[in-house]
């Protein structure tokens, strides 16, 4: 695991996401409470999640309407034993960085 910064301090407004790219994966990053980061890629059919509904601890792809616990990266409705994986991300005096595998 490596730490990449992705992003300047502050970058992502309160309540908002962005979407970037680390070795080759789109991540979204989600600004709440926190700071969260999960794969992009919906596994429905490979669309980006990033610009979707925020409510509660649940963004809603914006394609098909699937449902993922942005904490957790559990699909919450039409299958089971789904998810999106999920990366440490933390903001620093610099920037915002992610940990994430070098290997997408």
């Amino acid at each position: 695991m490596v730490w990449v910064k992705v992003a300047e301090k502050d970058a992502i407004p309160k309540n908002g996401a962005d979407e970037v790219v680390v070795n080759g994966r789109k991540v979204a990053i989600i600004n709440r409470d926190r700071l969260y980061a999960l794969d992009a890629l919906c596994a429905h059919q490979d669309q980006s999640i990033t610009c979707g509904k925020v409510e509660g601890d649940v963004i809603e792809c914006p394609h098909h309407f699937w449902h993922y616990n942005y904490k957790t990266g559990e699909l919450l409705d039409y299958l089971q034993n789904v998810s999106l994986p999920t990366h440490a991300v933390e903001e620093r005096k610099d920037g915002i960085y992610i940990d994430i595998a070098e290997d997408p």
